[in-house]
């Protein structure tokens, strides 16, 4: 069993994708006196538009560990990218900043993608987390409900990331302008576009035009 206090896993109820909130935020985080403004912008809500005090601490909690999940450089990228790129960017730092997100991303959806099935339900995703809870520790001591709160969290991040439509349920690839990939290219980070649901050949093809 995994110690408690060595579980790699965290919940994902706090926040969602706030692709808005994040968007706004973005400017304070990156200031050189990031903590000074993060703290005025709690106590005065001057920017993210949240009416409740909780919610912004714990939004800009979370905000400051999705930042710093990927280096500083790629927010400047970031910042030049369509809606569409900027969603899919936010999706992959948000992969790199919580494992639960990444092993359903990997363990389930993907799997789905490469199955004929291409539809998304909270039980593929609440057996995954059976198997999870088989092994670890914090994750077994979740309650149901905040189990299934997890789920729900990851698939409105899914919707807003653009990877699952919001009628069907059924996955659907991202796709984006070579330019907007060619971060992930160059910094080795070339998984995040199997992540977006490409094939191989849609890859290589990206990776030709740049």
């Amino acid at each position: 069993m995994v110690e408690k206090n060595r579980s790699p896993y965290t919940t994902i109820t706090g926040c969602t994708f706030l692709f808005y909130e994040f968007q706004r935020i973005l400017p304070l985080l990156t200031d050189a006196n990031s903590e000074s403004l993060l703290k005025d912008e709690i106590e005065n809500n001057r920017v993210l538009q949240v009416n409740s005090i909780a919610s912004r601490k714990r939004f800009v909690l979370e905000f400051k560990r999705r930042y710093a999940a990927v280096p500083a450089h790629f927010w400047q990228t970031w910042q030049k990218m369509s809606e569409a790129g900027q969603r899919a960017g936010l999706f992959y730092a948000i992969l790199k900043t919580y494992k639960l997100v990444f092993d359903f991303h990997f363990n389930v959806t993907m799997k789905k993608w490469n199955s004929i099935d291409h539809s998304l339900q909270i039980d593929d995703l609440l057996m995954e987390l059976n198997e999870l809870s088989a092994h670890d520790e914090v994750v077994d001591s979740w309650s149901d409900t905040t189990k299934k709160k997890c789920c729900t969290a990851y698939l409105t991040m899914l919707r807003q990331s653009g990877l699952l439509n919001e009628k069907t349920n059924e996955l659907t690839a991202v796709k984006l302008d070579a330019s907007e990939f060619a971060y992930y290219i160059r910094s080795g980070e070339e998984w995040f576009m199997e992540a977006c649901l490409l094939y191989p050949y849609e890859i290589n093809d990206i990776k030709n035009k740049l």
